[in-house]
């Protein structure tokens, strides 16, 4: 377990980041947690008093990493942006996604999709399983599901799948 302190930030114009409050992992904490990486890891500890898992490092260059702080974690350590922040933190390896029933029901029927989406990274079968979890329609949901299954038979990453949607509709 790695701890340090360090000062919440907001990123002003940065693309898709735009608003984000983060903490800096700097480029030497980072290679303590997961030596020789540079890509995103999850790591879990706490946050002050709050216990956190399944956390993104997302590489920011140099070494250095940038920890994203949603509003529910922020919420939870009564914090924004400007806040110091004591953090406690070592790599998660017990990190997996849960596939949801009705996700799990279509691969049941489309085996070779399965095996395209458990080969990808945890991260990015995440980024799937929240755009199915994010519906607000059981119609929504549905239609998430079927294509997430034909992109997997189609062999696309989640960007990939976005684009074709895009081109087709």
């Amino acid at each position: 377990m790695i701890s340090f302190t360090t000062l919440i930030l907001q990123f002003a114009e940065q693309g898709e980041k735009t608003g984000w409050s983060y903490i800096e992992i700097p480029a030497d904490i980072a290679q303590q947690l997961k030596a020789d990486n540079k890509k995103s890891f999850r790591v879990k500890g706490m946050l002050d008093g709050l216990a956190v898992s399944g956390l993104a490092l997302m590489p920011m260059g140099g070494g250095n990493f940038i920890m994203a702080l949603k509003a529910e974690i922020r919420k939870g350590l009564h914090k924004n942006a400007g806040a110091m922040l004591q953090v406690s933190i070592e790599e998660d390896k017990e990190y997996k996604v849960d596939i949801p029933n009705d996700l799990q029901e279509c691969f049941d029927f489309e085996p070779e999709a399965l095996v395209f989406f458990n080969s990808l990274a945890k991260s990015h079968r995440e980024y799937f399983i929240k755009w199915i979890d994010g519906a607000k329609t059981n119609e929504t949901r549905a239609r998430r599901v079927i294509n997430t299954v034909n992109a997997m038979l189609r062999r696309l990453s989640y960007n990939q799948m976005l684009q074709a949607m895009r081109k087709e509709g």
